[in-house]
């Protein structure tokens, strides 16, 4: 059986909201648009957010399914998928995490050329995909589509919190400069490290979920 809803529309806001790190990404949302009209930064912020719940949304709806055809237990992705965040709240506590964005964004602008060109190529990639729709928030994803236990009302919720984080994603990316100047390269530092403590102790849960489950406990 599934956990209360409330309880469990609560944990999955946090995980993607963390997961996804839309503050975070301001910044380089901020780089990646600089000296594009503001319309066209508004374009590009809904766009990429919309991209990116459209990935998220599909896995929480398919994923079961093709875990299933893959022969892959619940058990067994819950273990794989919180190792797989807590290797990502490693690199967000040092660093390491914002470093590798920092470098996929440089290297896709580097590839862009005429200004609409450019335009469509940074909502999808990388700031649909990897950056907001990377495979730490489709893994997320997928634990939280689990832990649904298949039952409609809470994947109906999931997908409201999926689009909801799209949302925050879109209006931190709308206001990605003001953002930038409030939180500082200090401010930065500490919520991304502090997030990471936070998506730590998710993903260990999701562990112990997984190691429970194999077990039969």
């Amino acid at each position: 059986m599934p956990p209360g809803l409330t309880e469990y529309l609560i944990a999955a806001l946090t995980t993607l909201v963390v997961v996804v790190d839309p503050i975070g990404l301001a910044p380089i949302f901020a780089g990646l648009t600089q000296g594009l009209p503001a319309a066209m930064k508004r374009g590009i912020a809904f766009r990429a957010s919309a991209i990116a719940v459209g990935i998220l949304a599909a896995s929480a709806l398919v994923g079961q399914w093709l875990l299933t055809k893959l022969g892959i237990s619940l058990p067994a992705f819950r273990i794989a998928g919180g190792l797989f965040l807590f290797a990502i709240a490693f690199e967000m506590v040092y660093g390491k995490r914002t470093d590798r964005q920092s470098n996929t964004a440089q290297n896709a602008a580097e590839t862009d050329t005429a200004e609409k060109d450019r335009a469509a190529h940074i909502a999808a990639f990388p700031l649909g995909i990897p950056l907001l729709a990377g495979p730490g928030a489709i893994a997320a994803t997928l634990l939280l589509a689990g832990r649904a236990a298949g039952d409609p009302s809470y994947l109906a919720g999931l997908i409201g919190v999926i689009v909801l984080v799209g949302l925050i994603a879109a209006t931190s990316f709308c206001v990605a400069a003001a953002i930038t100047r409030l939180l500082g390269v200090v401010g930065n530092l500490v919520l991304t490290r502090l997030l990471g403590v936070i998506l730590a102790a998710l993903a260990v849960q999701f562990v112990i979920d997984g190691v429970r489950a194999a077990a039969g406990m």
